[in-house]
């Protein structure tokens, strides 16, 4: 049994093999995993007991569940308005030139993905971004710029 089937597996042990249980299996792969792959999908089918156009509507229903493969760090930015007209756009720009990607790209040592969301929930704090789990507020560039190095140091790049 592979790693991913495993896992699978694991998490359909512990949530069930219900319908209600796909979802905290999605997540639980792409926890680990960090997307979903196709095989993944059909695999969490096959355990669930359920077609794998299902599996693959509530992927891409849900927009924290990537689909495609990402870098270590996702960067989501909050698309609302108030983050636009707080700064969003200059914001955008200032990630995208220290990266050297666009939105919805990933770096070429995929350390960095750089995807958008709807509201994250932080409109009284605009402009907002989230890096993995850890959430962002009151963003200038220049904060961008400054916790981006911090990613990019930890991991040796600067």
């Amino acid at each position: 049994m592979d790693s991913i089937q495993s896992l699978i597996k694991d998490l359909a042990d512990e949530y069930g093999r219900r319908r209600e249980s796909l979802l905290p299996i999605l997540q639980g792969v792409v926890e680990r995993e960090n997307y979903l792959s196709e095989y993944s999908m059909i695999e969490i089918a096959r355990e669930v007991d359920i077609p794998a156009s299902e599996v693959y509507g509530t992927a891409t229903f849900y927009s924290f569940l990537e689909t495609k493969p990402t870098g270590k760090y996702i960067i989501r930015v909050c698309k609302t308005i108030t983050c636009a007209m707080k700064g969003k756009t200059q914001m955008m720009f200032a990630i995208q030139d220290m990266l050297k990607i666009k939105l919805g790209e990933t770096t070429p040592d995929n350390r960095f993905s750089l995807l958008e969301s709807n509201c994250l929930g932080w409109c009284h704090k605009a402009p907002a971004m989230l890096i993995n789990n850890e959430v962002y507020t009151e963003l200038t560039p220049e904060k961008v710029r400054d916790i981006l190095s911090g990613y990019m140091k930890q991991n040796g790049q600067i």
